[in-house]
This record gives structure tokens, sequence and C-alpha cells, in this order.
């Protein structure tokens, strides 16, 4: 029997729990399995984008039973590093990131998409240095304070007050005390560079 070992990182924040070891046995028949579940994939070019395209839908097909999460990003680096961002409407917990993680590695081995194993696997939930990208992660951070670059540099902070399809609007507060003014921009999100969340204490 073959052992398989691989290494979870979860991005929280700016901080990296520990890395979590776990363990995937697999039998002998994988071999016919391989042969029986062979991928797609390998019908036609490895290219990045082939690649990525192929794992979304692995992922979004592996977490289709729990409808309030969504996959909001998969990389992968020239070195076979592959890096899938999960979300939720109300969070993920990290068990459900070790499940999906083993599960997705599992079928990875299986499909022999990367020959003799020659991949790395880390699923994590978008950290707070992540910006958002997706409709679904402003509307889960709304009320929380955002700063936002649009494409031509400049850069606005406030708080995240709504977000649709097309825009978000954002409550600025200018100046202090008798000067203090609230100032409310909408913006769209076509002319968004990036969007990250801002801690305030």
């Amino acid at each position: 029997m073959l052992l398989f070992t691989e290494f979870l990182t979860f991005n929280i924040g700016s901080r990296y729990l520990a890395a979590i070891p776990n363990s995937v046995t697999f039998a002998p028949e994988i071999a016919v399995r391989r042969e029986r579940g062979r991928s797609l994939l390998l019908l036609y070019p490895m290219n990045g984008e082939t690649q990525i395209k192929a794992l979304e839908h692995k992922v979004e097909a592996l977490i289709s039973s729990e409808p309030d999460l969504f996959l909001v990003e998969v990389r992968i680096k020239p070195t076979n590093n592959i890096k899938v961002f999960i979300d939720g409407d109300k969070g993920i917990s990290i068990d459900k990131l070790v499940r999906y993680n083993r599960k997705l590695y599992k079928q990875l081995e299986e499909e022999n998409l990367y020959p003799n194993g020659d991949f790395s696997l880390e699923v994590s939930s978008p950290g707070l240095d992540e910006p958002l990208k997706l409709k679904r992660q402003y509307l889960k951070n709304i009320g929380r304070f955002v700063e936002i670059t649009d494409k031509e540099g400049i850069k606005i902070e406030g708080k995240l007050i709504s977000a649709t399809d097309l825009e978000i609007t954002v409550e600025e507060t200018k100046g202090k005390g008798k000067k203090m003014e609230i100032v409310q921009h909408t913006i769209p999100l076509e002319n968004i560079k990036a969007t990250k969340i801002q801690i305030k204490f």
C-alpha cells in the first residue's frame, strides 16, 4: 500500500496557523480506478487555464451539497503548488477545509492528473490580506471597514454599506468633532482594482 501525506496551510488574516499533517492511504486497486476514472484533462494540452478550469469544476462539485459555501479562486504555481480558496456566507470552519482538502487531494491522486504525484495542495479560506473578488464576499462583509483602490491608484477607506452586481457603496468619515462629515461613495465594480478588509479597533 502507498501512503501519501499532504500538509494544509490556513491563511487567516495575515497570520498562518501551524501546518496540519493528514494522511490518505490508497489501496492497491487504485491503478485500476485510475484507468477507469482518468481525467478528461489528459485528452488535451495541460495549460494553466485548462488546469484551473478543471479544478474549479472539481471544487464546485465537492461543495455543491453546501449551498452556503462558494469557491473564490484557484491558483496554480509553475511548481504545481495548488491553492484553493473557499469561503462561506457565514464563514467556513477549519474542519470543513480539512475535509475538502482530503477529498480533492484523493481525486487528483486517483485520476493521475499530475503524474507521480508531482503537486502540493492547500485549501483555505481567504485571509484578510486577500482582496474581495465576488459579490457574495462583499455582501458578507457589509458593515465592515474596507480600503478600496481604483484602477487609477486612488484609495478610499470607509464602511461598506451595500453591494450589487454592478457597484458598491462605501461610507467615508472625514474630519473630527464639529467638522466631521460623512460622505457616501458609489463605486462601479469595473473601476475597482482591489478591495481589502480593514481592521478597526
